[in-house]
């Protein structure tokens, strides 16, 4: 295929018209995207300034959409916007009524927004709120940890909490689903000695929930745990039919570890182990198991020696 060949001037010519195409081509889209236009962004609700004496859940999601009247250059960076700020919303006309209407808003709303943008509308333009009776209620407190301790260490005792319980104000209905506080986890490694900390707690996930005091003391006792054996005695359990039910044998070996400070006051009495007949009545079982019914806290079992027993029916 034969190329075509240019002149000098020829070459400069044709370099001239492509930089003119270039060169137009960027300012209609300049001034295109200097234009204003309406153009549609999703964004998260923040409620402020909550009502008095009310408690209350919001009766749809919270996310709302915002048509906001902005620049095309405004326009190309919202769609690639990952996390769109929040918006605030002001709860406090609830103390008066019982929704929310968000165009009478769109002033306050419009002064969280660059001077360049202005929302227009919202959609929906009104928040619905489900009210219930207010309550206050002390709560545990939980610790969630992720801790790696040394070889041999771990948790000896209960973690104590100052204050030990976190109060919680909210819908009564709610509250009484709610037995313990979760804190943040705490994230710790190579522990081996008694921690100290200061701790948060997870903030509530329902807008209509508040949580007093926002941060706590936590102490942990940590030790070093050592293997200690027991030897417990069996209680058979469902013998309702049969006069003498021999087992052998009637003690297993329990083998733990246990924290240094606990071993010497860990003793039998903080076991409770059993077999049940109806294993063997209604299953057929030609051993029985053995149930744990009480073990000692912060202490970690290793194994039950023999782990099913045999029986004598003495008829």
């Amino acid at each position: 295929m034969p190329f075509i060949k240019f002149n000098k001037t020829e070459r400069r010519r044709l370099s001239l018209f492509f930089v003119c195409i270039i060169v137009a081509v960027g300012a209609w889209m300049f001034l295109s995207l200097s234009n204003r236009y309406i153009y549609q962004v999703q964004t998260l609700v923040r409620f402020v300034n909550f009502p008095q004496n009310k408690a209350f859940k919001p009766l749809q999601s919270d996310t709302i959409d915002l048509k906001v009247e902005g620049t095309g250059w405004q326009l190309l960076f919202s769609k690639m916007r990952i996390k769109p700020q929040s918006v605030d919303v002001d709860l406090g006309v609830l103390n008066r009524k019982t929704f929310v209407d968000l165009s009478l808003q769109l002033p306050q709303i419009n002064r969280q927004f660059e001077s360049s943008q202005k929302i227009v509308q919202i959609e929906p333009d009104t928040l619905y709120f489900d009210f219930s009776a207010r309550s206050v209620k002390r709560i545990p407190i939980r610790l969630v940890h992720k801790i790696v301790f040394m070889p041999h260490y771990g948790i000896s005792d209960s973690v104590n909490f100052f204050p030990d319980y976190v109060t919680v104000t909210g819908p009564i209905k709610e509250l009484e689903q709610i037995k313990s506080w979760p804190t943040d986890t705490l994230i710790l490694k190579n522990i081996n000695s008694n921690l100290s900390t200061k701790i948060s707690l997870k903030r509530p996930v329902q807008a209509n929930i508040s949580i007093y005091p926002g941060i706590v003391d936590a102490r942990l006792k940590v030790d070093e745990f050592t293997e200690k054996v027991i030897e417990v005695p069996v209680r058979l359990l469902n013998n309702n039919e049969y006069g003498n039910v021999k087992i052998l044998p009637d003690k297993v070996k329990v083998t733990f570890l246990t924290a240094l400070s606990n071993y010497r006051k860990i003793d039998r009495s903080y076991f409770e182990l059993s077999i049940d007949l109806n294993n063997w009545k209604n299953k057929g079982y030609k051993q029985l198991p053995v149930h744990i019914d009480r073990f000692p806290d912060y202490c970690k079992l290793i194994k039950i020696e023999p782990q099913n027993i045999d029986f004598i029916i003495q008829r």
